[in-house]
């Protein structure tokens, strides 16, 4: 039996640990949280000062068995658990079911798993930190005093099945919000004036920018119209020529939150695929000869700053694939306010492991995320882009237009990697001709367009993490999971990346905002999130946060009690009827949304799925129809009417002819941001749209 007995959460992690510290240490997995408060009940002493209740998680008897038979033949244990609070958390829980001395030097963190990192942090272990597992203990009494006392009044007065978290509730509020936003938005009217120039058989673009040296808004047609009239022939004079040079610098190495947004944007990862996948990276991946091994450092962090040896490492990396004008000159970036510094940004373990390098030992899905953390990390120690830029007006009389141009003068990180966008799209180089003041150019074309101010836009997720990030809303390690309930309890849908509000989260939004207007306030969360680094920091005492925050919600709760009027959802009137019992058949709202039943339940039980059909034959069976369905993980796919005599399936919408070459089925399938319609058997596609 080795001397020393090591703790970690997963098997994965245990095996990459345990490679690296040698024959005298053995090291098991936890499987996450061994102790925790019951599922059935509250767990919170509410009359007892807010003591909290663990027991040890159903189904994890024998794995605490077998944790207790192997420290008892160690000499020492060590709790390597994740180095956040929550893991901080797991190493108190397992120090109180082991029985080791809370002052012993038992636990022992590491940022990455690398064999230097890992043996690095066993000559210091150190004791766990109270402030940061009473700031996890504040965490889980807080959602648990709101989850399970608000549910049961849903359940009662709405439907059964529903939640009311801490932060889901912000969440759905914020894209509630929106909704009514974009509903009660009136588009307004505006115009612009769009010209086509020539010089020196070169082509370029220019706007209407000023009427007598003065900036002038264009309403309507007739302001367009009292402008153009001012124009006489096609010969416009160079009057300005402004050129400056743009430095642009590289996107800070990621945190949990900007992983998460880059994510989705760039590879359309939901946010928890790409904490599962970072874990994985994390833990280790086998390399064959060079052993396991983490490849990314820990990726519950909203820090950016990185170690002095991986710059050392990214900046001899840079020089020698692309020289020493490339290396970045700047000094570390001043951290926002709020973050918990206490581990790095997610950054390589080592620069030396490119994507490329890599790719035979990575799914498809890690080489694409660990490709963007790696791009991104790198981008970050470059120089900035070195970007020329050239403003010139051109004047006929009182009429001003402008052309806006930018070459790239030096990619500097732009040769690695540049982040994504929400909205605009990635600016590129507008090369002008070379213009002088006094030089004349020529109109070929002056387009008058009609445009109308949009709404704002509806949550992405990657817009969703950010807002949450931004106003200080939960943190980065609550983000997935809070997503991932929103829709699973059917409180928002998503459909092409966009959260859109249902009905039911809507009556569950209203019901909470009424009688719980703190839970839903975006300040009241953040100024909660605040006080919980206070109690992290040892600078605020754990159950007073809770017990300041109860005296108000008891008395909302016992309000909610008396006075919440009973919410009935009613069934919807299908228009057809039960091809069982012949009574109508209505829409219920179910787990994955609308379905219809039979009026006669419990005496019949007849379902059916709603479908949507696009007006398409089956084209496997005579007479079957596609429809639209969708899964439970609510991706749309299509089928067959005729289901389940007919298999027919397509995750790529079929269209109403076929294939001029071969008559075959054509689909339309997505092509970077464009649909293309292609035939399911030969090489024939057309044009994307």
């Amino acid at each position: 039996m080795a001397e020393n007995l090591v703790i970690v959460e997963s098997p994965a992690k245990a095996k990459t640990i345990e490679k690296y510290l040698g024959k005298k240490f053995k090291v098991i997995a936890s499987m996450g949280h061994v102790r925790d408060l019951p599922r059935s009940q509250m767990g919170i002493d509410v009359d007892n000062n807010f003591e909290p209740r663990y027991i040890t998680i159903r189904g994890k008897g024998p794995v605490v068995q077998d944790l207790k038979k192997h420290a008892k033949k160690a000499k020492h244990v060590y709790l390597a658990s994740d180095p956040d609070r929550e893991g901080e958390a797991i190493a108190w829980h397992l120090a109180h079911i082991l029985d080791i001395d809370q002052t012993a030097k038992s636990r022992v963190v590491f940022n990455e798993i690398t064999k230097d990192a890992v043996k690095e942090s066993f000559k210091s272990p150190r004791e766990i930190k109270h402030e940061l597992v009473d700031a996890q203990q504040a965490r889980r009494a807080l959602d648990r005093l709101v989850g399970y006392n608000i549910s049961p009044v849903l359940w009662k007065k709405v439907k059964k099945g529903l939640s009311a978290g801490r932060v889901q509730s912000v969440a759905l509020k914020l894209i509630i919000d929106r909704e009514e936003e974009i509903n009660a938005f009136k588009p307004e009217e505006y115009w612009t004036i769009d010209g086509t120039f020539k010089h020196n058989g070169v082509t370029f673009k220019a706007k209407f920018l000023h009427e007598n040296n003065k900036p002038k808004k264009l309403k309507n047609s007739n302001d367009v119209k009292a402008i153009v009239s001012q124009l006489s022939g096609n010969q416009f004079d160079v009057t300005d020529v402004s050129k400056k040079e743009k430095l642009r610098y590289p996107a800070n190495p990621f945190t949990t939150s900007s992983l998460q947004q880059e994510a989705a944007r760039k590879l359309n990862f939901k946010a928890r695929k790409t904490m599962m996948l970072a874990q994985q990276l994390y833990e280790g991946i086998d390399l064959k000869k060079q052993g396991t091994v983490g490849l990314i450092t820990y990726m519950r962090t909203d820090s950016t700053r990185i170690s002095e040896t991986a710059k050392s490492e990214a900046a001899g990396y840079i020089k020698e694939q692309y020289g020493d004008n490339y290396l970045s000159k700047r000094t570390e970036g001043k951290q926002k306010e709020g973050a918990q510094d206490a581990h790095e940004a997610i950054r390589p373990t080592s620069a030396l492991r490119t994507p490329n390098a890599m790719k035979d030992y990575l799914s498809r899905d890690q080489l694409r995320l660990y490709k963007l953390i790696w791009e991104r990390f790198m981008a970050s120690q470059m120089a900035p882009a070195v970007i020329d830029t050239v403003a010139v007006d051109l004047t006929q009389g009182n009429i001003k237009f402008r052309a806006n141009g930018q070459t790239i003068k030096f990619k500097g990180f732009m040769s690695v990697y540049i982040e994504g966008q929400d909205d605009a799209e990635e600016e590129g180089e507008n090369r002008l001709p070379e213009l002088e003041v006094g030089d004349q150019v020529q109109a070929t074309d002056i387009a008058e367009n009609q445009h109308f101010t949009q709404p704002p836009p509806r949550y992405t997720e990657a817009r969703l993490v950010k807002t949450l990030e931004e106003k200080g809303i939960g943190r980065p390690s609550t983000y997935a999971p809070t997503l991932d309930t929103i829709q699973k309890r059917n409180y928002v849908k998503v459909d092409q990346k966009k959260f859109y509000p249902t009905e039911l989260g809507t009556i569950v939004n209203d019901s909470v905002k009424e009688y719980f207007p703190e839970i839903v306030e975006v300040d009241f969360t953040a100024n909660m999130e605040a006080l919980l680094d206070r109690v992290a920091n040892g600078e605020m005492e754990w159950k007073k946060v809770i017990a300041a925050f109860y005296d108000n919600f008891k008395i909302d709760l016992e309000r909610a009690e008396a006075e919440m009027e009973k919410i009935e959802i009613k069934d919807e009137p299908a228009g057809e009827d039960c091809e069982k019992c012949g009574s109508p058949m209505v829409i219920k709202m179910g787990r994955y949304g609308k379905f219809m039943a039979c009026s006669n339940f419990p005496d019949c039980r007849n379902t059916k799925a709603i479908v949507k059909t696009i007006g398409v034959p089956c084209p496997k069976c005579d007479n079957g129809e596609v429809v639209e369905r969708k899964s439970k993980k609510n991706r749309i796919f299509y089928g067959c009417t005729n289901y389940p005599e007919c298999d027919y399936i397509s995750w790529d919408k079929p269209v109403p002819r076929k294939c001029p070459k071969c008559e075959s089925q054509l689909v339309e399938r997505k092509k970077g941001k464009n649909i293309q319609v292609v035939c399911t058997n030969c090489e024939y596609e057309e044009k994307p749209q």
